[in-house]
């Protein structure tokens, strides 16, 4: 006789696998108002549902563009783990996500998440879907959907990943980088908070493996800890470039300065025939930069091809706007600097 009633006792369960539906349910529950917060008038679905619903209404625009991108937080939930501080890991992932496609212009509309571990924790869940969730009202996006997998047997004991995708939109004649980028336009630098979300893997095995320290060992010079300095969210520039790409006529390209680097990111977005000549005298990286490369004896080309060495954003900006766009960002709260410009070359970047 079969019955609809589970029956727990009898027989192999999902739980005895590993998967606990019911603390899946439970972590929602923690998070869902958190979610909802992100909720505008574009917004015609709710938590929990198979798919999210967007009204796309995009005033003002005469041909309007979606932009799309998706990536992760990589092995910073390690040091999140070793800290037992998740919330950071939200924030991470949307100001990535949110710069990613603010390098062509684009404004977000909404974002989903993918957590993902081996043993579902509800308090963890709701710690990192809350840290995006601020994250998303800070940038006028819609936390509009996600994903909470428990996987054992794929994720080693302990360990989460958390992943992201976005999509935002850009009037096309808004599009960037702009086509008439050239030699003599200046470069910009954003300051970073840090390391942001790449180079972590570098990172741990000169600070923990090589040097021997501890995540939650007090540095003098950083006013907290490795760990703590290590799990400073990734800043997003969005609010503060908004203006400047709404006016039109500033910026003429963006590299969100990420995995890669300088020597990777940079490229992407410069002409074939030009060079991006990089001042690195123009800014001072901070502390934690200088302790990874003492402890791992990191060549300086290494440093500067993976670690954002404290500048989050380059804009390349025509050079009669470059100190009009300076000044604008500093007053604005970020910390800018003239770190260079573009010259004849081949597509590539000097570190000078």
């Amino acid at each position: 006789m079969v019955t609809s009633d589970p029956m727990p006792d009898q027989g192999l369960t999902y739980g005895a696998s590993g998967v606990d539906i019911g603390e899946q349910n439970r972590a929602i529950r923690l998070f869902r108002d958190a979610v909802r917060s992100t909720y505008n008038e574009s917004v015609l679905s709710d938590v929990g549902s198979f798919g999210g619903l967007f009204s796309t209404r995009f005033e003002g625009m005469v041909e309007p563009l979606l932009v799309s991108s998706i990536d992760g937080v990589g092995t910073k939930t390690k040091i999140a783990i070793a800290l037992g501080m998740y919330e950071g890991l939200g924030r991470d992932i949307v100001g990535h996500s949110v710069n990613d496609i603010l390098a062509q212009g684009a404004k977000p509309l909404f974002f989903l998440d993918y957590f993902a571990t081996s043993k579902l924790s509800a308090e963890i869940v709701r710690d990192v879907v809350q840290g995006a969730a601020e994250a998303c009202r800070a940038n006028g996006c819609v936390l509009i959907g996600g994903e909470i997998a428990e996987l054992p047997g794929v994720y080693s004991e302990g360990e989460i990943d958390v992943v992201g995708a976005i999509v935002g939109v850009v009037d096309r004649e808004k599009v960037l980088p702009k086509h008439h980028t050239s030699a003599g336009d200046l470069l910009i630098g954003l300051a970073s908070d840090g390391l942001h979300t790449n180079g972590y893997s570098l990172a741990r095995k000169a600070l923990f493996e090589v040097a021997g320290k501890q995540p939650d060992e007090e540095i003098p010079e950083l006013g907290r800890t490795i760990g703590e300095e290590l799990l400073r969210p990734h800043r997003c520039y969005f609010r503060a470039l908004e203006p400047l790409l709404e006016e039109g006529g500033f910026i003429n390209a963006i590299a969100h300065i990420t995995g890669g680097g300088f020597y990777e990111n940079i490229p992407r977005v410069i002409p074939q025939d030009c060079r991006a000549v990089v001042e690195r005298r123009s800014w001072t990286p901070q502390p934690i930069f200088q302790m990874i490369q003492q402890a791992g004896d990191v060549p300086d080309d290494e440093m500067y091809r993976t670690f954002n060495m404290g500048i989050g954003m380059v804009l390349v900006c025509p050079s009669v706007r470059a100190n009009a766009v300076l000044q604008r960002l500093n007053e604005s709260g970020e910390s800018a600097y003239m770190i260079g410009e573009l010259s004849k070359g081949g597509g590539d970047v000097a570190i000078v």
